[in-house]
């Protein structure tokens, strides 16, 4: 009785704060609303499961997908991930995450624009490749549905349209709708709390995508605090070979460059490490020499 009663309260506190987000928030994108409002809501339902078994019907999202039921592990993640969605899988880092996901013998469902790249895309096994608009919430959520995990790694302009908030935004919100536990999100360095790591020249010509992409950090800090998610922020870009010296750091003032294959192979390792729930985290490889890094500056290392 204890227990039923505790819930309902907590529901109703839940229910409460349901309703001032949308108060509160008046000054938002309506899309940030939307997914806090959705958050809670689902918090609210699993708070039924704890009353009753036959709660469950209310929430089939939480806890299954049109793709299978999840296995979770004690933490209410999956313990691994079979099928991973990507967007920005087509070039750069996205394209590297695809294959070494792959690799590991991990199905893929990539998001792409056109009838080329998914034709480059479905020549890679263990890639299922869907046109769609990542400006699109729905083509995202129809990509992603009967997916347990998601990244993206979205950035650039098309059409004057920026991706790096509203299509990020996009899979973070397509993700809660459909109860998809784990979302890493892949930025940069420069964002949120590592703007002063940035040498201000750089930060200078780089600002309005930092904001763009920092804006879809907050997403995910705010509103979805009861989803595992991890947010990477590589360092200066560099196309070569990996070095397998890069690592994961969460000291906000480190500043360095990162092959691309290497930050790729750092969101895998991720992904699958309980270590890095809900924790941001910023990737350079010290190997490397870079005219922004502090010379002598020793960087810790964050052990997955």
């Amino acid at each position: 009785m204890v227990r039923v009663c505790t819930a309902a309260r907590e529901t109703c506190a839940l229910t409460s704060n349901l309703k001032k987000v949308g108060r509160k928030k008046k000054d938002k994108n309506k899309s940030e609303v939307r997914s806090s409002q959705l958050v809670l809501l689902l918090q609210a339902m699993m708070l039924l499961l704890v009353v009753t078994p036959a709660a469950e019907a209310f929430v089939p999202a939480f806890r299954k997908s049109s793709g299978g039921v999840f296995m979770m592990s004690s933490s209410g993640t999956p313990s691994t991930y079979k099928k991973v969605f990507v967007a920005g899988g087509t070039k750069g880092v996205g394209r590297a995450i695809v294959e070494k996901l792959t690799e590991r013998g991990t199905q893929v469902v990539a998001l792409v624009r056109s009838e080329e790249s998914k034709a480059n895309l479905e020549g890679v096994d263990g890639v299922t490749a869907v046109l769609g608009d990542a400006f699109d919430q729905k083509a995202v959520e129809n990509a992603m549905d009967g997916c347990d995990a998601a990244i993206t790694t979205l950035g650039g302009t098309t059409e004057d349209r920026r991706v790096d908030y509203e299509g990020n935004n996009n899979v973070i919100e397509s993700a809660g709708i459909l109860g998809i536990p784990r979302i890493i999100l892949v930025t940069s360095i420069g964002c949120g709390s590592s703007k002063e790591a940035a040498p201000p020249s750089v930060f200078e010509v780089l600002k309005e995508v930092l904001a763009a992409k920092e804006k879809a950090e907050n997403v995910l800090i705010d509103f979805y605090t009861n989803v595992n998610w991890t947010i990477i922020r590589p360092g200066g870009l560099v196309t070569a070979p990996m070095t397998g010296e890069a690592i994961l750091t969460e000291d906000n003032t480190a500043i360095g460059s990162i092959h691309r294959e290497d930050v790729a192979a750092l969101v895998v390792a991720a992904l699958h490490s309980p270590k890095t729930e809900r924790k941001v985290l910023s990737a350079v490889d010290p190997s490397i020499t870079s005219s922004v890094a502090v010379e002598g500056k020793v960087i810790p290392s964050f052990v997955l």
